[in-house]
């Protein structure tokens, strides 16, 4: 039996790519699922689709740089199911372009989705896990949270600081509560959508031409979720094994 069974997951942006993966893959492994993103048709979507084969899930639709918006979904878990095991903080967005390019505003949006709503899930569920006793934060990252790329400046001082966000939780409360990087490669997701400029466009375009499934990085949140108390897989970085670098 899988030590999933009956653990109660909160994922952001669980509407495509990483996070639907994952949702898939927890619930059929027996998890209770909480499911967020700003796309609420297809939150219903998955759902019925996790319904359908007996999976336990509820959804609601969130925006992750809203603070109270966080606070809700984790009320959501607390009120349906009795607790709080683990919130994954999945929701990011990549609008890569040279600095030069000053798109400003995309900036902004990185910095508030990929480094202030994996702060507001943490400010979220902390005080919950703290309570309980025990709880567990799995913060996505990428590759980039590692090194720098032309295009990716921004998006890649968003990684680095998930980084140190998470090493600094699992310092502060490792006791009782677990912290967890998750660190893709290059994986299939629509992420990419978002770049508008042309020249960063193309280059992820040749950079995604072998990619890993989401299906490989649910697996990775998965084992990091199942290891028995007191295991605390602090980090995982996951590449496709042509990917050299």
């Amino acid at each position: 039996m899988s030590t999933l069974k009956g653990k109660v997951v909160v994922i952001t942006g669980a509407s495509s790519g990483i996070g639907e993966a994952t949702a898939r893959l927890l619930a059929e492994k027996g998890a209770l699922v909480v499911i967020g993103a700003r796309r609420l048709d297809r939150l219903e979507k998955l759902a019925s689709a996790i319904q359908a084969t007996g999976g336990s899930i509820v959804y609601q639709q969130l925006d992750v740089t809203e603070l109270e918006q966080m606070k809700a979904i984790v009320r959501l878990a607390q009120s349906h199911f009795g607790r709080v095991d683990v919130i994954v903080n999945n929701a990011g967005v990549m609008p890569l372009s040279p600095l030069e390019a000053l798109k400003i505003d995309e900036w902004n949006r990185m910095i508030d989705v990929n480094i202030r709503g994996v702060l507001h899930g943490i400010a979220a569920g902390l005080p919950i896990m703290k309570e309980q006793g025990f709880g567990q934060f799995v913060n996505v990252a990428s590759i980039g949270a590692y090194e720098v790329s032309p295009t990716a400046s921004i998006y890649c001082a968003t990684k680095f600081a998930v980084r140190a966000i998470t090493e600094g939780l699992r310092q502060e409360v490792g006791s009782h509560i677990r912290a967890t990087l998750v660190s893709p490669g290059v994986t299939e997701s629509e992420l990419a959508d978002s770049i508008t400029d042309d020249g960063a466009r193309q280059l992820m375009k040749e950079y995604r031409r072998v990619a890993l499934p989401a299906s490989a990085i649910a697996r990775s949140i998965a084992y990091a979720i199942e290891q028995p108390d007191g295991v605390d897989v602090n980090e995982l970085v996951i590449r496709p094994s042509s990917q050299l670098a």
